[in-house]
């Protein structure tokens, strides 16, 4: 079984793309008409479609954990830090979680 993602609007295209080339599925918050959406709804939505979230956005941490804390199920959170991790290194490590 593979992991479908869906993507936080802040993702850069080329890791979106990247995973494409590789044949994994990907979701991106703008395909799904969302931009602008809170936090709370991007990982709403990620649930609704039961794809794991991928986010460069710190907020979406505090989000998660939260739920966590509360025993809300999500089908998953996957971040890396813009600043500390190349495109190259997202779609490398997220083509071995999916």
């Amino acid at each position: 079984m593979s992991i479908s993602f869906y993507m936080d609007e802040n993702v850069h295209g080329a890791i979106t793309n990247g995973l494409r080339l590789r044949n994994i599925v990907v979701l991106t918050v703008q395909e799904d008409d969302r931009i602008g959406i809170s936090d709370p709804e991007v990982l709403n939505r990620a649930t609704e479609l039961q794809r794991v979230l991928f986010s460069q956005d710190d907020d979406l941490l505090a989000e998660a954990k939260s739920r966590q804390t509360r025993s809300i199920r999500f089908p998953g959170l996957v971040f890396a830090r813009q600043s500390r991790v190349s495109i190259g290194t997202c779609i490398r490590d997220l083509e071995i979680i999916a």
